[in-house]
């Protein structure tokens, strides 16, 4: 069956997705419009394809477990110099989306693993480009605020031309309907 690179993250509504998306490309960053604009939960993580309905499963029974959170953007600040990476503040709502990932990556579950580093929910607005571009990303986007309720998350895959693609959303208990990037779509993942 193969492998599937898989990611888990809270989408940034409208209208505030697609503008970081388009400011990211104006930054320069190449993969801006391969990654809809998110808050990581689970990082990329390579998985045995069999493995998806168990992962499925278990994505459904953490939104279960959940109920709606407000969150709040503000600001920037970049992982500098240790990772090349500018973000957007996570302001309110840390907690919850700490909570979150902690429940999706729990060590009895099928999407256990380690991170690289400590947790830290953001928006990533540039990522391994040129200095002075990330200085432009850090100081063009540090007015910008946000908020809205999280209601939910959702499980992406990554083509074999990099692009991120939403497979399947997981509203929490008590949530009708997820707010989300309005242009998700995206061209079928070419098949190999």
């Amino acid at each position: 069956m193969g492998t599937v690179t898989l990611g888990v993250s809270i989408a940034v509504p409208e209208p505030y997705g697609s503008f970081l998306q388009g400011k990211r490309a104006g930054f320069g960053d190449p993969a801006a419009h391969g990654i809809p604009t998110h808050i990581t939960l689970l990082p990329p993580t390579e998985a045995d394809a069999g493995a998806l309905p168990a992962i499925e499963a278990h994505l459904a029974e953490v939104a279960a477990a959940f109920r709606p959170f407000p969150l709040r953007l503000e600001g920037t600040d970049t992982f500098r110099p240790l990772s090349p990476v500018v973000y957007v503040k996570v302001a309110e709502g840390e907690a919850g989306c700490t909570a979150l990932q902690a429940a999706i990556r729990a060590a009895s579950g099928p999407c256990a693993r380690e991170l690289a580093f400590p947790y830290h929910p953001h928006v990533t607005v540039a990522h391994g480009i040129a200095d002075e571009a990330m200085d432009r990303a850090q100081s063009g986007l540090a007015d910008f605020r946000a908020t809205w309720t999280i209601g939910g998350f959702g499980l992406y895959q990554q083509g074999d031309d990099a692009v991120w693609r939403l497979e399947r959303e997981y509203p929490f208990r008590q949530t009708t309907a997820l707010p989300r990037q309005a242009d998700l779509s995206r061209p079928p993942a070419p098949t190999s």
